[in-house]
């Protein structure tokens, strides 16, 4: 099981892969405002679990599992957003805060059944999504799309 601050990594890791095409440590200090002590520190301990790969002064890559579970974390935070900016109305700036904060707390079948009320909610559920957390479904239906 990840820490809060482990997941955080991958998530950065990922966004960097992502934007950038290069995971450099010193982009995820940058990017996090952490030290590269810091950063150093949960490579290891991510590589040990085996989420990445990277040797020192290397390449650092996710690992599948690695990625699965950033696209996981970025999707958990996602719905949680969405509910509170679109759903309850919540000003955007404090929906990413808050959506930070409750993603940590919350289990995936919570996440689901949230997911699932959002999406009724904001009648998208002609999307044949079947929203679950663990197949990253959102990430690539029509609404995501049309964004």
């Amino acid at each position: 099981m990840l820490t809060k601050s482990q997941e955080e990594y991958l998530k950065t890791m990922y966004i960097l892969k992502i934007n950038e095409k290069e995971i450099r440590v010193t982009d995820i200090a940058n990017k996090m405002n952490v030290s590269k002590a810091s950063v150093n520190k949960a490579i290891n301990n991510l590589k040990e679990k085996g989420y990445i790969n990277y040797e020192t002064y290397g390449k650092i890559e996710l690992t599948s599992i690695g990625e699965n579970t950033a696209k996981k974390v970025l999707e958990a935070y996602d719905i949680i957003y969405v509910f509170l900016k679109d759903v309850i109305g919540i000003e955007e700036k404090k929906a990413k805060i808050e959506a930070e904060n409750l993603k940590g707390s919350m289990e995936d079948s919570t996440i689901n059944k949230l997911a699932k009320y959002t999406h009724k909610v904001l009648n998208l559920s002609n999307l044949d999504c079947d929203y679950d957390i663990s197949n990253e479904r959102c990430r690539t239906c029509k609404r995501r799309a049309n964004d």
